[in-house]
């Protein structure tokens, strides 16, 4: 059978290589080829294989020309598991596709199975990156993407709410995007994932420091208890506590300028600039200083100096709240 050349926006490229640690984004990936060859013929075979279920020979009997000539997929996880032999397969298999098969590598990146993973790439496979999601600005612009992906707009203050009330993981805030778009019309506000996930809200670590840095103490104090409750770790509350006041001390020793040149300065995403300018109205040099001393002696508190590790919490979001209003 004549073969073709990989395209990278082409979902029955030949080859396409899944690379990356984040499930959700790999199994989009596996999904969209599949769609794409049922879309081209409802009766694709899709074959989905874990490393040790690839063995040696299997991938030529799995590629071998149909008297019917059936389209394929063929789908291999884990593949920096492969065995040296059927790696060497693999990369027998690349020089030569088959015509009507679609063939996906899922790798997690790394040393391990590089060597498969630099032939695919000079074999010009398509690839499609999975990275997994390690910091809240991306996990920002993951939710963004998911409302554009589904025509929908939302405020980057509903992002913003959604994130802190989810958490990090992709496939609940993808979950949380798709649930929103269904059940609200028009634009998604902050006010309505406040009423969809307030439980999950008030449970945010960072929930409560939003609040004791506002110097909001009843809220944050409310907040902070159902945090415990519902088993939020102490030493998180006293992590969030410590980046609200820092972000505080930061932009107001900074220069004046655009949030997009004082994110690069203090390493903040620029929305995130937009909201400490209004938390910081209250604030004083000496407040933050306080503050600062008031999650040290929290942190101690909370992770083995003192009796009542919710006790040294409410000590500290009093204390926060109190030095946020002190220019007042």
């Amino acid at each position: 059978m004549a073969t073709r050349k990989n395209s990278t926006d082409d979902p029955l490229a030949p080859v396409t290589l899944a690379v990356g640690q984040e499930d959700l984004l790999l199994d989009r990936a596996v999904r969209q080829v599949v769609a794409a060859a049922r879309a081209a013929d409802a009766d694709t075979d899709v074959r989905d294989l874990t490393a040790d279920q690839l063995q040696p020979g299997t991938l030529a009997e799995l590629t071998s020309p149909s008297l019917f000539a059936e389209r394929k997929v063929v789908i291999v996880r884990n593949a920096q598991d492969l065995s040296a032999d059927t790696i060497k397969d693999i990369k027998g298999y690349l020089s030569a596709p088959v015509e009507e098969i679609t063939l996906v590598l899922l790798h997690p990146g790394g040393a391990k199975g590089k060597g498969l993973l630099d032939a695919a790439r000079k074999a010009g496979a398509r690839e499609v990156a999975c990275p997994k999601t390690t910091k809240p600005a991306e996990r920002l612009s993951f939710v963004r993407s998911e409302f554009r992906t589904l025509g929908r707009s939302a405020t980057p203050e509903a992002c913003q709410a959604l994130v802190d009330s989810i958490g990090s993981d992709l496939r609940e805030l993808a979950s949380a995007v798709s649930q929103l778009v269904a059940d609200v019309e028009g634009t998604i506000d902050e006010a309505v994932v406040g009423r969809y996930y307030t439980g999950r809200a008030e449970a945010s670590s960072f929930t409560v420091a939003d609040r004791a840095v506002e110097g909001r103490a009843a809220e944050a104090l409310e907040a902070l208890r159902w945090s415990l409750s519902t088993g939020v770790a102490p030493v998180l509350i006293t992590s969030a506590l410590a980046q609200g006041v820092r972000a505080i001390g930061k932009l107001s020793s900074a220069r004046g300028g655009r949030p997009a040149d004082l994110a690069r300065e203090l390493g903040m995403p620029p929305w995130k600039i937009d909201r400490v300018r209004q938390q910081m109205r209250g604030w004083t040099p000496d407040g933050v200083a306080v503050a600062l001393r008031a999650v040290a002696e929290a942190d101690a508190g909370v992770k083995g100096g003192g009796d009542d590790p919710e006790y040294a919490l409410e000590k500290a979001v009093v204390a926060i709240a109190r030095a946020a209003r002190a220019r007042a």
